[in-house]
């Protein structure tokens, strides 16, 4: 019973190194990052990991036009929104979500999604809390790395998700007669 006792102790071990082993490389390949945004009374926290181009086709290829892409790399990107807002003119609670893309050549859909916590690949559609589109533009410099920022606007500001190329425009505002 000890010598069993010990295996499973090992074997334990084993994966738990394992684990903490891959987590770390991939953490070392994209890097975690934190976008904050405080304008107009509006407060945007935005945790996400940034991968490299490393030379590949990003939009329509690594990452294909017309499917969800966990936007990033690794666990799925957390955004905290601390008002009730509007994206792209739709309402939002204040709250945290998971947040989700799909890129098309001209305009993107992003999604909001209730389950948090996950890794990057496990999306569930049904726990979406909303879906809107917006704008995406080519950008005349190449971002190496993803890189997530925001741009003041009047009652708010526009979350920019850039990579490569490409340039999506996400409009977060104070949702007026809260």
């Amino acid at each position: 019973m000890k010598k069993v006792l010990w295996i499973v102790g090992g074997l334990a071990v084993l994966v738990l190194i394992g684990f903490f082993g891959l987590r770390s490389f991939t953490k070392s390949s994209s890097p975690e990052a934190v976008a904050t945004s405080d304008q107009n009374g509006v407060q945007v926290k935005v945790e996400y990991c940034q991968p490299y181009k490393k030379g590949r086709k990003i939009f329509g290829g690594l990452v294909p036009y017309g499917e969800v892409w966990r936007t990033g790399a690794n666990e799925a990107t957390i955004i905290t929104i601390d008002q009730n807002v509007t994206v792209a003119g739709q309402p939002l609670d204040e709250g945290e979500y998971s947040l989700w893309t799909i890129p098309s050549e001209g305009s993107w859909m992003v999604i909001f999604n209730r389950e948090t916590g996950q890794w990057g690949t496990s999306y569930d559609q049904t726990k979406d809390v909303l879906r809107v589109p917006v704008a995406a533009r080519k950008r005349n410099a190449v971002a190496e790395q993803f890189y997530i920022s925001f741009a003041p606007q009047a009652g708010g500001s526009d979350m920019l998700l850039a990579w490569d190329q490409t340039e999506a425009i996400v409009p977060i505002r104070l949702r007026e007669n809260q």
